[in-house]
């Protein structure tokens, strides 16, 4: 095998240049370790929070879905004074990490929490919904302490991952939002139940609302708007 991967690099040096190819590899070598270095991706929003009035209003914590309602719709964002501090591919451990410097720092009055889907994607490995719920319940009482109050969302519904095949999301999903909505519920905090109101007769999302089965369209966008304008009008007056 080793003088496999010798003879594949020699030809791959002599078609694209020995300098080319080493630029290449220390490239995608830094990019790794950067990542590396910044598990938490502190860097994502490092500069924006520099910008943002303090206090904030809302601040919405999440992963790809919270990401991508941005650009599908930056102007529920701008007009309403919210922030999005959602990235792609998150857990609940990362976003638990960097809570501080993404939602205390920012002195919101409520922040919307949504997490988990990753979590059931397994993306960092396995983790129980026991310990993704615990995340959970840790930034919550982050947020409590720190006198901003928390919104639960539930986790959106998904009957499949693209990006991960075969780990039937469904019934995890409708088991970790139970755990949510309890939690919720027992400590009087406000729940928005998102996957209800999406959700198709196989628990996951419809094509009309989603083009991959996870990831919301601006129709989807729209409706969750709605639902969650309800729950911080609520919160805040």
């Amino acid at each position: 095998m080793s003088n496999l991967i010798y003879i594949l690099i020699s030809y791959i040096m002599k078609r694209v240049g020995k300098w080319f190819f080493m630029t290449v590899c220390v490239l995608l070598t830094s990019s790794a370790f950067a990542q590396v270095k910044d598990w938490a991706q502190f860097n994502r929003y490092a500069e924006a929070n520099k910008n943002v009035k303090v206090p904030a209003k809302v601040v919405f914590m999440g992963n790809s879905i919270t990401d991508g309602w941005w650009p599908a719709d930056s102007a529920f964002f701008i007009s309403n004074g919210y922030v999005d501090r959602g990235i792609g591919g998150q857990t609940t451990s990362e976003m638990l990490v960097r809570f501080r410097a993404d939602v205390i720092n920012l002195k919101p009055k409520v922040v919307v929490i949504m997490a988990g889907t990753n979590d059931i994607a397994q993306n960092n490995g396995y983790i129980s919904l026991e310990n993704a719920f615990g995340n959970i319940v840790s930034m919550v009482e982050l947020a409590r302490f720190n006198k901003i109050t928390p919104i639960l969302c539930s986790v959106m519904p998904a009957y499949e991952f693209g990006w991960r095949k075969g780990m039937e999301p469904a019934g995890k999903i409708i088991k970790l939002n139970e755990m949510i909505k309890a939690y919720a519920d027992k400590h009087k905090l406000v729940y928005v139940d998102y996957h209800s109101a999406l959700k198709d007769e196989r628990n996951g999302l419809p094509a009309k609302y989603s083009h991959d089965e996870v990831h919301p369209t601006l129709e989807a966008y729209k409706i969750m708007e709605s639902i969650v304008q309800k729950a911080i009008q609520k919160v805040l007056k």
